[in-house]
């Protein structure tokens, strides 16, 4: 499967984002999907994820009551953000697992992944 995220961009601090990953999978519905994000210098760390159904969604304690996962029925999946700090601050990207059968948080449990897209939050 094919992912492309877009809708970063440079924000002041406060600011909301909200960006988009598109998948090209007609099996879509079969991927747990996640949000990872890595910083200048720094490993990428896992943002937040959401279960194949869209039940279950999981957030980092970092961004946990600003930021919210949620996916469409038919291939995109989306992270919205709010509250932004420039901590924030990373090249941001989904991720798709198939074989897991549960949410994982962490990159190694992730089979396919997007471009990145770049979020810059200044104060």
């Amino acid at each position: 499967v094919q992912l492309q995220a877009f809708g970063g961009g440079l924000v002041q601090a406060g600011d909301s984002l909200r960006l988009s990953c598109v998948a090209s999978a007609r099996t879509f519905r079969t991927y747990e999907m996640g949000w990872f994000r890595q910083a200048p210098g720094k490993e990428r760390e896992f943002v937040s994820a959401i279960s194949r159904g869209g039940g279950r969604t999981y957030y980092a304690d970092s961004v946990k009551g600003r930021f919210t996962i949620s996916r469409d029925a038919k291939n995109t999946v989306y992270l919205q953000m709010n509250s932004l700090k420039p901590e924030d601050t990373a090249v941001y990207y989904c991720a798709a697992d198939s074989k897991n059968g549960m949410v994982v948080v962490t990159p190694s449990g992730y089979d396919y992944w997007g471009q990145g897209t770049l979020v810059t939050v200044s104060s």
